[in-house]
């Protein structure tokens, strides 16, 4: 059994804790909205703290799966910050999706304070998060990998080291990328398929048989061909997300035409609305065109 601070109870973080307690770790909570991490605490039998630094005072690790990179600092860092409260030799694991340098940053903080930190964000969506089967792309050195896999089995299938402090967030950058053009791809084949006056559910019985098939194909086009939009990654959140990965790419030199062309399309589907839109809602800006 491991003694485990969670901080951050969003649809992602709210299962993976309760994952953990699941696999009998012994678990603390913290959640920025206080009433969540109560709720949560009653449901799965851990301990919910009001401020980070109580969550991980003993814990040997501390889980983080928050908004964004001042949302991390807000939570690591200051008096009542996660570290404050952290002794030599525990670890630090952030589940956000933020950028490569706020890892750099907060693991040299760390590690001035003798605590290891592993940058791992998740891909797998709110699914994989209730089913425990998230992919966990982690940077960080050897030890502190090995060190994490004390705990992550219980809310992931697959968890792989990709390189330093940096290479996770790297990594969850080509994620979200290659998300982007194969959502588009797909909705503009549905797109194209209704406008032609085909069924969708055969044509897509038949092309996922061959080289157009993926998991977006697999498990959105059905919601996707009813419209409905409400499975789970919003699009504001993706659009931080290809925000951040079309910044390191001015910086390192990347060229990503078709990420920055999805990044407005998903910035024309908040448009009309859909913020909390998921991803696969590229489709519901095209069918607004061929409506209008």
């Amino acid at each position: 059994m491991a003694k485990v601070a969670f901080l951050g109870l969003g649809v992602m973080g709210y299962p993976m804790a309760g994952h953990l307690v699941k696999q009998g770790h012994d678990v603390s909570v913290y959640n920025r909205t206080f009433s969540k991490a109560q709720g949560w605490a009653e449901q799965y039998g851990g301990q919910a703290f009001s401020t980070p630094k109580q969550a991980a005072q003993g814990q040997d690790f501390v889980c983080i799966c928050v908004g964004n990179d001042d949302d991390l600092r807000s939570v690591v860092l200051g008096e009542e910050g996660a570290l404050a409260g952290m002794h030599a030799g525990s670890l630090m694991i952030d589940h956000t999706t933020a950028s490569a340098d706020v890892a750099r940053e907060l693991a040299a903080i760390a590690k001035e304070q003798a605590v290891e930190f592993i940058d791992a964000p998740v891909s797998g969506g709110q699914a994989g998060a209730e089913n425990g089967v998230l992919t966990v792309m982690i940077g960080g050195s050897e030890s502190a990998f090995a060190q994490a896999q004390q705990i992550m089995p219980a809310y992931a299938k697959c968890a792989e080291r990709l390189g330093d402090v940096g290479a996770g967030q790297l990594t969850k950058m080509v994620n979200q990328i290659c998300i982007a053009g194969v959502v588009q791809g797909l909705s503009e084949g549905l797109h194209f398929a209704r406008s032609a006056g085909l069924d969708g559910e055969k044509v897509v019985e038949v092309i996922s048989k061959g080289a157009a098939q993926s998991w977006q194909m697999e498990n959105r086009y059905q919601t996707m061909w009813q419209g409905e939009y409400n499975l789970g990654f919003a699009v504001d959140w993706m659009r931080k997300d290809l925000g951040i990965a079309l910044e390191e790419a001015r910086r390192n030199g990347s060229h990503l035409p078709l990420t920055a062309l999805v990044d407005q399309f998903y910035s024309e589907v908040q448009g009309i609305g859909g913020n909390r839109y998921d991803t696969s809602s590229l489709l519901a800006r095209l069918e607004k065109y061929r409506r209008s």
